[in-house]
């Protein structure tokens, strides 16, 4: 069998015409982790999910610990840093007194995340206060600055790259909203002075600042003390943030996931709107499908990733060709021939930019018209100026008019039109929903669009529901109605154990972690009596009285409900369930008793025991 190098080894992301491949390579994060470990941190603690009290150093750790096993799996081209300030110790390139830059061998400061750095980041609780310790960076007396000297490590970790290529950043967790308080006078004036111009150096280099406050209900964080014009935050963003302090905290872990996953452009564009006329636009994913990671072949003898070269032939001579090879039509009794290059030009129908075409009312747009997940647009000034004013007048007008772009785009392998839907900047006093821009709709071609063939020709011979029916049912599904549901919210079961079979074969675990597959029915939930209740309404009302349920078969033949309940009461009645319910002694049942309760009084009777249990318990207000 004949295997084609390219094809064996060529990965989907390695593809440079792939969308995902241009997001990749448009853009890696540089990301530093600035930690306050001043005893404050570990003195003031909050409630965790689990019940239980933590510190909020114990948090910020927990949190970052869980970032990193998220992105080295998700985006592990990424590169991090974990910085401490405000300890005993310090270790930095710069000798500065009160920060701790934590590594393992191997590995740079700011580097990809690896398995050796998760693992003793674990760690790192139990050994904190022997090897590293924590004290009071900022005190009177003294001229130390430990903020300051942590943003001036933290700035040169970031030198690495350019800003061009790589978002720089630098995550600062504290719950000390006033870092200087304890100073009085001129040194309190001259230190904040300098660390805020430290502060603005960095961002002046294309350093993004963020901080995630850590507070407790009773202690909010007031960010307005030095930290506003640290971020340099004012009227409405101080607004907003401040609103944001209290949910921030609440899910810390959320929060870092989406400053470690936050949109990134995938691509700049040219959009021509007319001959000669054209701005410039950036393209960002919203949304993209996640898959296992990919294969990595290796050389049985060094463990070393294979490199794949091809090289053509010659059939007569058996010698390696060194000229590129070349194609050829017969035409008209002579061979045309034809070079790579010749073909790639002939074949190229998109120079890759944004045509646009005409425009149509909403109206004409239909939701089957979607693709696949369509991609949002955003003006830039960066190379063509004055596109975000021509931007946001077209913007503007096809919002007031009701109307869509059509527009030619794609590659020279997969021309297609797409449609260019204006989006309004949606507000709540929170902050921002929804940005204004445009959404890029990728449109299928006629052929593509398959019309279904309508099963009843005659609209007199469709049975319909009666008023009854469609009630009962429209109160079923009121009752089972998941409020605020979006997909976002469930993780691929499939996915989950692939990375978590990863995470413990790459950290020496002994146990792989728990997976809970969250596309499972929520069985208790389906079993509570308001539910129940509208179901059965619901079946009585669309199949009948002498509606029969068809869940065992006796002889080839389905056994009826009624023989069933008339059984399962008989046997119901041998047991105390009250005095089994009260001394936990249900679990002793096996799951065909369990059912005879369950049959008895209409409930469901599927799953597992647990389940079953579960069900009974609640039935039994217990």
């Amino acid at each position: 069998m004949e295997l084609d190098p390219d094809e064996v080894f060529r990965d989907d992301e390695d593809d440079p015409e792939s969308e995902f491949f241009k997001e990749r390579d448009a853009s890696k994060e540089l990301l530093v982790y600035l930690v306050d470990a001043s005893p404050k941190m570990f003195s003031t603690t909050c409630h965790t999910d689990d019940e239980m009290n933590a510190t909020h150093f114990q948090v910020a750790i927990n949190s970052i610990a869980q970032s990193l096993r998220t992105q080295i799996i998700n985006r592990s081209y990424d590169e991090v840093s974990i910085c401490f300030f405000d300890t005993r110790e310090k270790k930095n390139l710069q000798d500065l007194s009160g920060v701790y830059v934590f590594n393992v061998p191997e590995r740079e400061d700011l580097d990809r995340p690896t398995a050796r750095l998760i693992k003793e980041f674990d760690r790192i609780e139990e050994r904190f206060d022997k090897e590293i310790g924590s004290k009071y960076g900022i005190v009177p007396g003294s001229r130390e600055n430990s903020l300051y000297n942590a943003l001036w490590v933290a700035q040169a970790l970031l030198r690495k790259g350019s800003a061009k290529t790589a978002d720089k950043r630098i995550l600062l967790l504290t719950n000390e909203d006033d870092p200087f308080g304890n100073l009085k006078g001129v040194i309190k004036v001259d230190m904040m002075r300098t660390t805020l111009q430290r502060a603005k150096d960095a961002q002046d280099l294309g350093i993004a600042i963020e901080l995630l406050p850590l507070s407790r209900p009773d202690d909010e964080f007031n960010v307005s003390l030095f930290y506003a014009d640290l971020l340099g935050l004012e009227g409405d963003d101080l607004a907003q943030f401040k609103a944001m302090v209290g949910e921030r905290f609440e899910d810390l872990k959320d929060q870092l996931r989406k400053r470690m996953y936050k949109k990134r452009r995938v691509r700049r564009l040219r959009f021509v709107i007319f001959n000669g006329l054209s701005i410039e636009l950036n393209t960002y994913a919203l949304i993209r499908p996640t898959n296992p990671g990919t294969i990595t072949w290796l050389e049985s003898t060094t463990n070393l990733p294979l490199k794949t070269e091809r090289s053509f032939i010659c059939a007569d001579t058996a010698a390696i060709i060194q000229e590129p090879p070349k194609r050829f039509q017969s035409y008209k009794n002579e061979t045309v021939m034809f070079s790579v290059d010749e073909l790639s030009e002939v074949k190229r129908v998109s120079t890759g930019h944004l045509r646009l075409l005409g425009f149509k009312p909403l109206s004409c747009l239909k939701d089957y018209h979607n693709l696949k997940p369509a991609t949002f647009v955003f003006p830039s000034d960066e190379e063509v100026i004055g596109s975000t004013c021509l931007f946001v007048a077209l913007h503007r007008s096809m919002l007031r008019l009701k109307r869509f772009a059509v527009a030619f785009y794609g590659n020279s392998s997969h021309p297609q039109l797409v449609a260019l839907v204006a989006q309004d900047e949606i507000m709540t006093p929170s902050g921002q929903v929804e940005p204004p821009g445009m959404h890029l709709i990728y449109l299928p071609y006629s052929d593509d669009i398959r019309h279904v063939e309508e099963l009843h020709t005659d609209p007199n011979s469709v049975p319909h529901a009666t008023d009854d029916q469609i009630k009962k049912a429209s109160t079923l599904v009121r009752r089972i109605d998941l409020k605020d549901f979006s997909v976002c919210q469930f993780a691929n079961p499939a996915l989950q154990r692939h990375y978590a079979v990863l995470q413990a074969l790459a950290l020496d675990e002994d146990e792989m972690p728990e997976i809970k597959d969250e596309t499972l029915p929520d069985e208790e939930g389906m079993a509570r009596p308001g539910i129940v209740k509208a179901m059965e309404e619901f079946k009585l009302s669309a199949y009948g009285e002498n509606y029969e349920e068809d869940d065992q078969k006796v002889d080839g033949k389905a056994e009826p409900s009624r023989k069933r309940k008339a059984n399962a009461m008989k046997e119901y009645a041998n047991y105390d369930w009250s005095d089994l319910a009260d001394n936990g002694k249900l679990k002793d049942l096996t799951v065909v008793e369990l059912k005879y309760y369950l049959a008895a009084h209409n409930v469901p009777v599927a799953g597992k025991k647990e389940a079953l249990i579960s069900r009974i318990l609640t039935h039994m207000g217990k």
